[in-house]
């Protein structure tokens, strides 16, 4: 009889022991589903580059010089915009540094954003970047500075009209010095965008004061400490000199630091961007007058612009911004 009882409990403990095994198992099987489905999602996104449905998209922008107050104008136009349509912007400096740029993209890239933009510090250089991203199906939209390079493709360039701003400041400076007399250029040939401003600078001189010369055009980097250096030799080496261009505002301030120095004050700059260090000084009578661009402007357009390639439309390849000019009757009017 006891033998029996024994064995009539370990029968019902193997039964038991047996529907919970299978329920383990059940459950197992369960989880192990929703894992994979889980990771086949997680790859797939990261495979297409574009954002699950409901997240925002994110556009990695590499600007070459942030400290710059025309490219935080920029910045400020496109984190407005973005905000209209909930984009999250990646801001980099790259700090006047093409491998830095370069290392920025690749980083946009294996980050998986959603576009990049960038103001290329140098031209010809950033190509293999941009083709980088193009393999990697990431669409890239230039600001401000074009990729000149034959590598990449660019989606739309938005830019100010630098030829039109070019005349604008040659206009300038034909009103300062007159039909004759000798002038120079504060120069940085390796960006798309001076090349602009400069081509259109010597139309201009050739339109409307085909008499004044230009016997230096010297390239000083953009930077205020270099165009200070060379604005010093050229006045050495031309003492009769009648106006400086300079292509952005502290070349042409560096212009005027050097001008300064020499204890002089019969020459004319005119400079290019209108930022409030540069208004002021033709307030002062410092410098005759500037070329004003609107980088706010082109960063907003520049964001409208990704938002329609993002929703399907067909984008321009090129947008002008028009330039305007700044002088002392401005700045009285502002007062």
């Amino acid at each position: 009889m006891l033998s029996e009882e024994l064995k009539l409990k370990n029968s019902r403990l193997l039964v038991a022991a047996a529907a919970l095994a299978s329920v383990l198992a059940a459950c197992s099987s369960n989880s192990g589903s929703k894992t994979s489905q889980t990771s086949q999602s997680t790859t797939t996104t990261a495979s297409s580059g574009a954002p699950a449905a409901g997240t925002t998209k994110t556009i990695g922008v590499s600007i070459q010089d942030l400290e710059a107050q025309f490219y935080q104008q920029m910045e400020a136009g496109m984190q407005a915009e973005a905000k209209k349509y909930h984009y999250r912007l990646l801001f980099v400096d790259a700090n006047r540094d093409n491998a830095r740029q370069q290392s920025q993209v690749e980083d946009f890239i294996s980050r998986r954003v959603d576009a990049i933009i960038l103001t290329p510090y140098d031209s010809q250089a950033i190509g293999s970047a941009i083709a980088e991203a193009n393999n990697a199906k990431i669409p890239v939209f230039t600001a401000d500075i074009a990729n000149a390079s034959k590598q990449g493709v660019v989606v739309s360039h938005v830019a100010s009209d630098n030829v039109q701003g070019g005349e604008q400041a040659g206009i300038l400076l034909c009103k300062a010095v007159g039909n004759s007399g000798s002038v120079a250029i504060l120069d940085e040939p390796e960006v798309t965008s001076v090349q602009d401003r400069v081509k259109g600078f010597k139309m201009a001189l050739q339109q409307h004061c085909p008499n004044v010369k230009i016997v230096a055009d010297v390239d000083s980097g953009g930077t205020r400490d270099k165009a200070t250096a060379d604005m010093s030799d050229i006045l050495q080496a031309h003492r009769d000199l009648k106006g400086i261009f300079g292509i952005n505002d502290d070349s042409a301030l560096g212009a005027v630091t050097a001008i300064r120095a020499a204890g002089l004050s019969n020459i004319a700059v005119v400079g290019y961007d209108a930022q409030a260090e540069a208004r002021t000084a033709i307030a002062d009578g410092q410098m005759y007058g500037d070329a004003v661009q609107h980088p706010d402007v082109i960063g907003a357009k520049m964001i409208d612009i990704i938002h329609d390639y993002f929703s399907g439309k067909k984008v321009p390849t090129r947008i002008d911004v028009p330039v305007g000019t700044y002088t002392k009757a401005n700045a009285a009017k502002s007062k």
